[in-house]
């Protein structure tokens, strides 16, 4: 049976980020976790790492000071990951440090791997040991870049040759970037060279590059959560969506499923017979004798299409009239000779 991974309850799999907007701070953890579950998302994201396996102590101490703030344990990483299963989401993480995966593998049934782990190769080999669907995230990275990450993890295990266990996100790593950074055509170009679905991490203020992702075709949207954006000095808050914005984006993405509809191209009429009304048929331009040898000034097309189609306009040309005909007379094949 097809897996289907990235068929999200409304449609594209939407992934709402906590990752560090917690600052440390398990109870806000774990409120903004109820809140992103209260926004009907597929999934609940956080990043797992520690400072001191993530940045170096001597290259980059400030760094390595911040992200150390940041962390939070594994028993509380789990005690959220219990949080999203009681409710029936999703929990979600890149693991940057990949010793963590003894412990938070049983939650997890998709791995991301964010912007800066995209050239990290032994995290990706890593990650692709667990064998189960990865999404890639493309901040900072060249397209040769993306498709070099891509055939690596490719030829870890054939399973990632599977549209079902590997996707591809377009994403800009700045915050915020303003719409021309964005660069959604990028996810065709990913979409035509590498086969896989793709979709949008995005890092604009505001939903509208969410909504147009979709439009365009993505399968996987993920955005940063928050529960507010005022008074907060944090940068994720800034491009961060609340509650009340995913659930409005949702009712967007339904409409924009609408207006996409179906890629077979077939008639629908509303009212009417339009078919009819709107098209043409062939009418004579002025009043013909019997005998007359029709020439293309003799004709004309107009609506309704009720007689010879205006698609045979050509055929009649050259033919002999049997009958007299009036000036926009419905025309038959029967009035003419052979």
């Amino acid at each position: 049976m097809k897996r289907n991974t990235w068929q999200g309850k409304h449609g594209p799999l939407l992934i709402a980020e906590i990752g560090g907007n917690h600052e440390g701070d398990f109870d806000y953890a774990k409120a903004l976790t109820e809140l992103a579950i209260g926004a009907e998302v597929d999934f609940v994201k956080f990043q797992l790492y520690s400072g001191d396996t993530l940045v170096s102590k001597l290259e980059n101490p400030v760094r390595n000071q911040h992200f150390k703030k940041f962390e939070l344990s594994q028993a509380q990483y789990i005690e959220l990951a219990e949080m999203c299963q009681a409710a029936g989401v999703g929990f979600m993480a890149s693991v940057w440090d990949p010793a963590y995966f003894d412990w938070i593998d049983s939650y997890m049934p998709i791995y991301k791997i964010g912007s800066g782990d995209m050239t990290a190769y032994p995290v990706l080999k890593a990650t692709a040991a667990l064998k189960k669907p990865i999404i890639l995230s493309t901040g900072l990275s060249t397209l040769q870049e993306v498709l070099e990450a891509v055939r690596y993890i490719q030829q870890q295990d054939d399973l990632y040759n599977d549209p079902d266990y590997l996707s591809v996100l377009q994403c800009t790593s700045m915050y915020p970037i303003p719409a021309s950074a964005a660069h959604l055509a990028v996810m065709q170009s990913y979409r035509d060279m590498t086969g896989l679905p793709v979709g949008y991490s995005d890092h604009t203020e505001g939903s509208k590059a969410l909504e147009i992702a979709v439009a365009m075709g993505a399968e996987v949207l993920e955005f940063h959560f928050t529960d507010s954006r005022e008074g907060k000095s944090f940068r994720d808050h800034k491009v961060s969506l609340t509650q009340a914005e995913v659930l409005e984006l949702i009712e967007a993405i339904q409409v924009i499923y609408q207006l996409r509809g179906d890629s077979l191209k077939q008639p629908l009429e509303v009212e009417g017979d339009h078919v009819v009304t709107f098209r043409r048929s062939v009418y004579p331009k002025r009043d013909l004798a019997a005998g007359a040898v029709v020439q293309a000034e003799d004709l004309i097309c107009l609506r309704p299409n009720t007689g010879i189609d205006a698609r045979e306009f050509d055929q009649l040309i050259g033919k002999k009239l049997l009958v007299d005909v009036k000036k926009h007379q419905k025309l038959a094949y029967s009035f003419f000779a052979e």
